[in-house]
């Protein structure tokens, strides 16, 4: 782990462990599990699983006394584990989508979409996730998750009006 080993072979790093408030301990030791079986059955591998929970604990630690002041601690660190799980489930895919060809532009143009938008399409027509499901996932309303549908749905909307324009026979030629 380190060249750094004194005389006695003791190795500096081992003797200092880093310290976290217990309170948050307490928070990683109760839900760690729960956070790490739910990552992996919607990630389906464990490093996926293991990467998303990690990057989730991450931000729970960054931003512990803000959190600590929240009415309810449970569903605030829960909705960080919900981004870091979309984060690794969406992951790649905006970039990947750029370099597609569809013959009509649509993966281009679906990553250009604004995050929230792009999230909430990739969820309904990529995981088949209904309304309910992605407004969870993303921490919305219901409400909310309809709007960013509806607003990438009409960014989205002269793409697909050209792709099922009849063809005119000046096309053809």
């Amino acid at each position: 782990m380190t060249d750094d080993v004194r005389e006695d072979s003791r190795v500096p790093v081992a003797e200092a462990p880093l310290q976290f408030p217990l309170e948050f301990e307490a928070h990683y030791l109760t839900n760690q599990e729960g956070f790490h079986q739910f990552a992996l059955k919607i990630l389906r591998t464990n490093d996926l699983a293991e990467k998303a929970v990690h990057h989730a604990y991450v931000e729970i630690r960054l931003r512990w006394d803000a959190l600590l002041a929240e009415p309810d601690l449970q569903a605030q660190t829960w909705q960080i584990l919900r981004r870091a799980i979309i984060g690794e489930l969406i992951g790649g895919l905006r970039q990947d989508l750029a370099t597609r060809d569809s013959g009509i532009g649509l993966y281009p143009a679906l990553g250009k979409l604004p995050p929230r938008q792009f999230d909430a399409v990739v969820l309904r027509h990529i995981g088949k996730y209904n309304t309910e499901q992605i407004a969870w996932y993303m921490g919305l309303t219901p409400s909310t998750v309809t709007h960013h549908l509806r607003k990438a749905q009409e960014r989205l909307a002269p793409i697909h009006r050209r792709a099922t324009r009849p063809i005119k026979k000046e096309d053809t030629q």
